[in-house]
């Protein structure tokens, strides 16, 4: 219902119908929230520190995790102090201003339970690079600075992420789902409406290109921020009780099963199918789902090997999974041109009216 904006049935319609009133008034409240902040009715809290946020207008977007570790590690290569923030987790779990440190660029010092597996992934993909998490970001960047130095703080799904100051928002869309059915939550995937692209410094589309409305939007709404091409390459296929991983091409013509919890679960098998493995089974389950031991018990009897993500393989307790061969399917962000893309970061991050302003919004923060 969310994915396919053309396939109609009865159940569909009416679970359109009855929650069509729903979506409107999120977008509604999503416009205005933006509007509010744009034109300085509320105004966002400053950091003493650069903020660069990458994000997506699709809820289950795995592109935008990808995408912020690969502008983390990409200006890290470039000289700067940065520091990552993940998707905040829960106030009542932590409290509200709580922050969570889950790397800090050497170590990972948390676990999936308390930091959530974005955050988990990020400290993966970004050696040397401290991964900290909150449900304010604002604490989350005063502590990057004052226990890291970081002088770059880049936001994982931080787009609609509003009350806090930012120099750029790159946004990421990925190339297979687009914009799903184009409903706004609960009736579809979008956390806003898609004209809200036009706030984006930089629209990336992953492992593209768009077609049909998607495109046409997309040149519509998203011309004004920098375009880039981005592709999700495997790079290995690692035990899921640990060791040595081979090269994806080790699954060329394997029959495999799947197992996974994702919001778009066809990805995971079109990338496998692109590696030359048969599928012959596979094990589904909604989004960010919390594993137990009976959803990986006696896997061995339906396939002689099976492939998770590294986000489901966070969850899953190598003890549960007995004689079965499970095996983790790595991927990293790779960016088409990726030069001119951070150069246009740089200079964006360099723009003295931004310093300017940030200095006035910090005095004024703290007065």
């Amino acid at each position: 219902m969310w994915l396919d904006e053309g396939e109609k049935s009865l159940w569909r319609a009416a679970a359109r119908f009855t929650f069509a009133p729903v979506s409107g008034l999120f977008g509604a409240g999503t416009l205005l929230h933006r509007a509010l902040y744009a034109r300085g009715a509320l105004h966002p809290r400053a950091l003493p520190m650069r903020v660069v946020s990458a994000g997506s207008l699709v809820r289950g977007c795995e592109g935008a995790t990808l995408t912020a570790a690969w502008i983390a590690n990409a200006l890290h290569r470039r000289g700067h102090r940065v520091a990552l923030a993940a998707r905040g987790m829960g106030r009542v779990r932590h409290g509200r201003d709580a922050v969570l440190v889950v790397s800090d660029g050497r170590y990972v010092k948390s676990r999936v339970e308390l930091a959530g597996a974005s955050a988990m992934i990020l400290a993966a993909h970004s050696p040397g690079i401290p991964v900290l998490t909150g449900w304010d970001r604002f604490h989350v960047g005063v502590r990057a600075s004052s226990a890291f130095g970081a002088e770059v703080l880049v936001l994982e799904d931080g787009f609609q992420c509003h009350p806090l100051e930012r120099d750029v928002d790159v946004v990421a869309i990925d190339g297979q789902s687009g914009f799903g059915n184009r409903w706004l939550l609960p009736c579809g995937p979008l956390r806003e409406p898609i004209r809200a692209l036009r706030s984006a410094h930089a629209v990336g589309v992953i492992d593209g290109p768009l077609h049909g409305k998607d495109a046409a939007d997309l040149g519509r709404f998203g011309s004004e921020g920098f375009p880039f091409a981005a592709h999700r390459r495997p790079v290995s296929v690692r035990p899921l009780r640990g060791g040595a991983g081979d090269s994806p091409e080790v699954l060329n013509g394997a029959a495999v099963g799947l197992i996974s919890g994702l919001a778009r679960p066809a990805s995971l098998r079109n990338t496998v199918e692109q590696l030359g493995a048969q599928v012959v089974t596979e094990r589904n389950f909604r989004d960010h789902h919390r594993y137990g031991p009976r959803d990986v018990r006696y896997l061995y009897r339906n396939a002689p090997l099976w492939i998770t993500t590294e986000k489901d393989a966070i969850r899953i307790n190598p003890d549960w999974i007995g004689r079965a061969d499970v095996r983790v399917l790595s991927i990293k962000l790779e960016v088409e041109q990726e030069g001119p893309l951070l150069d246009r970061l740089e200079a964006s991050l360099r723009q003295p009216d931004a310093e300017a302003d940030r200095a006035a919004a910090a005095k004024a923060s703290a007065g």
